[in-house]
């Protein structure tokens, strides 16, 4: 599986371990950045991960910042993209088999090492489940995404 890795300054100290996790488990792994603690805005690393999942670059995408919260906010603006903040196995896996995530969003500053590497095996192991009633709940996202889009270009 290939996934595309981001952090911002505050998930910098977590990231290397992701990335070693992610190597671990078989995945071949993109690092986006950031490469320092110097400050940088999380959008512009959550756009580079994102842009990959979408261009099917890599499979899935994983950030790491502070708290999760904004990287995942910043990941669902983008088209196509199904971010979730996972801070426990369960969410990382049912994240997946039911709404089909392709984001993972962890908080560098909420979860340690060792729950970051459960919850990475959780999710990379998780496949999206076929039953009709998933599959008809993330079209609608699906739509819900569509019909914003085109309030915004004025198609209503």
């Amino acid at each position: 599986m290939k996934i595309a890795v981001g952090n911002d300054h505050a998930g910098f100290p977590m990231a290397q371990h992701v990335i070693d996790v992610l190597t671990k488990l078989g995945a071949e792994v993109t690092h986006h950045g950031c490469y320092s603690p110097e400050p940088v805005d999380f959008p512009d690393i959550s756009r580079v991960v994102c842009d990959d999942v979408r261009g099917g670059k890599a499979d899935r995408g994983v950030m790491v910042c502070g708290t999760g919260v904004g990287a995942s906010i910043a990941a669902n603006k983008i088209p196509r993209i199904r971010a979730m903040v996972a801070h426990d196995t369960h969410c990382a896996h049912q994240g997946v088999e039911h709404d089909n995530v392709n984001v993972l969003c962890l908080g560098a500053q909420i979860i340690g090492p060792w729950l970051a590497e459960d919850i990475i095996e959780a999710f990379l192991k998780a496949e999206f489940r076929t039953e009709e009633h998933f599959r008809r709940r993330v079209a609608k996202l699906s739509e819900m995404e569509m019909a914003a889009a085109r309030e915004l270009l004025g198609n209503e």
